[in-house]
């Protein structure tokens, strides 16, 4: 198979994608009525939300271009790795699977490779996978993930490799739509609303891989959360890299609150969220709605990533410790059973001790319920890489502290749930113990207890016997 790594296929509208789309599909047909059954597609995602998001979409074009969806990746006639690159560590896992297809591809040489997302925007890890996986057979970058079926007709068709190179600056606000999605679960779902990000914080390599803000059309995304409440879907997320951006430079304005308003209008027994908030956008107008909100959870993911201004400063964040405890006070203040996360990065170029005890203060001050926590990981191509680094092992004695403090909070915050009854919306059955059951809560804390079958996907009244840091135990009440 030959390389062409040059950008060969023009931009790809909703035309040119059913056009590709139909003739993979009668590719494989034709392999249908030879062995009788379909060609299967195997996904592998790393990374967050929205990397779930987009994996839905691919898999859901796949289908259409007549794959079926397996969980075994040996039985796979089309591999897909969607990668993440917010962190080195995620990199480098994304970079040992596509490694551990090797031995697949000479056993089947026929077998197709997709990699794509966010590691894959990156001139560097492209070259890597050209240079030093050869058996890959496309890389896709995140703003060509709807070419994904011309790319996969055009290797198909002239055997050849495909690189796309990736200018997510070049992206002008064009967001395609009608994507067949398959959805993982079928009582929650991902919308993405808005992609890629302006704030360019100095840590951040989203923007660089993600491109800038773009924001889908109001009526679409309301179109499509209606018929995933009509289809029975119980627990809604809406994602975006800063959802309190949504709506800038559309043609008819909207903020995220308006937005966030006209989806609650939509009647039905269902929960509406959303992530992730920037600090510095998160309003009171948007707090207001969720205070006024039938379906709207009372959960918030608000990273704060540092509680030291000089730090806050140099990531570039646009807000200092007391304008983000103003925000969390009124937070407080109109939603009483707020569930409150955040985000935080130990390690920052240039932390000292004194940065790091801010920290510290402002998560006992806030109380969160849960926390993300990471230390710094140097992203090529961002200011902060270039910044003097804190040393690793001074990293980790921090980061083992910061969870210690975390951990206390959240099994104080945990255990004033005890005695309570809770509406949780069943997952089904754990996956080390068939008896037990697990759902989440509003504030999408993990809860277990005894269930049936018949419950997977319902909402349950849970009353709370026990509890422990990030997990409660319950028993559901008939």
């Amino acid at each position: 198979m030959q390389d062409k790594l040059k950008r060969t296929l023009p931009p790809c509208d909703g035309r040119r994608r059913a056009s590709a789309m139909r003739s993979v599909l009668a590719w494989n047909q034709i392999h249908e009525t030879e062995t009788g059954e379909p060609r299967r597609v195997y996904m592998l995602t790393f990374g967050c939300q929205q990397n779930e998001a987009d994996s839905e979409k691919l898999c859901g074009m796949a289908e259409a271009m007549g794959y079926a969806v397996t969980d075994r990746q040996e039985d796979a006639d089309l591999i897909l790795v969607n990668t993440c690159a917010i962190r080195e560590h995620a990199e480098n896992k994304a970079l040992a699977a596509v490694g551990s297809f090797k031995e697949l591809k000479k056993v089947r040489p026929d077998l197709i490779i997709g990699v794509c997302g966010c590691m894959t925007s990156q001139d560097h890890r492209r070259e890597t996978i050209k240079q030093s996986y050869p058996y890959v057979t496309f890389v896709l970058g995140t703003s060509s993930l709807h070419q994904f079926p011309a790319v996969l007709w055009d290797c198909i068709d002239r055997r050849r490799r495909m690189m796309l190179p990736e200018h997510p600056d070049d992206v002008s606000g064009g967001i395609a739509e009608g994507i067949p999605t398959h959805r993982a679960s079928d009582y929650r779902a991902w919308v993405s609303i808005m992609y890629g990000c302006n704030n360019l914080c100095s840590y951040c390599i989203v923007p660089y891989v993600r491109g800038r803000e773009r924001s889908r059309n109001r009526q679409d995304i309301i179109d499509e959360v209606r018929e995933l409440v009509a289809k029975g879907y119980k627990d809604i997320t809406l994602l975006g890299q800063n959802v309190n951006s949504y709506g800038k430079g559309l043609a008819e304005p909207c903020s995220f609150a308006d937005l966030l308003e006209a989806l609650d209008a939509i009647p039905g027994d269902w929960w509406l969220r959303f992530m992730t908030s920037h600090p510095k956008d998160a309003d009171r107008r948007l707090i207001d709605v969720m205070a006024k909100g039938t379906h709207i959870v009372p959960t918030f993911h608000l990273p704060l990533q540092s509680g030291s201004d000089p730090i806050l400063k140099r990531m570039n964040r646009h807000y200092d410790r007391q304008s983000y405890l103003d925000t969390v006070a009124y937070m407080k203040q109109r939603l009483p059973r707020l569930t409150l996360t955040s985000d935080i990065i130990v390690g920052f170029p240039g932390e000292t001790d004194e940065d790091f005890e801010a920290t510290l203060d402002t998560l006992r001050t806030v109380e969160y319920d849960m926390l993300f926590a990471f230390i710094y990981s140097p992203r090529v191509g961002t200011p902060a890489a270039s910044m003097e680094q804190v040393d690793d092992a001074v990293k980790k004695a921090r980061y083992a502290r910061l969870l210690k403090v975390q951990e206390d909070i959240s099994a104080r915050r945990s255990a004033s749930l005890e005695g309570q009854t809770l509406k949780v919306l069943c997952d089904g059955p754990s996956r080390t113990d068939p008896s037990v059951f697990t759902g989440r809560t509003p504030g999408n804390r993990s809860v277990f207890f005894t269930g049936t079958p018949g419950m997977t996907g319902r909402f349950l009244s849970v009353h709370i016997d026990r509890t422990e840091p990030y997990a409660l135990w319950g028993t559901v009440i008939q």
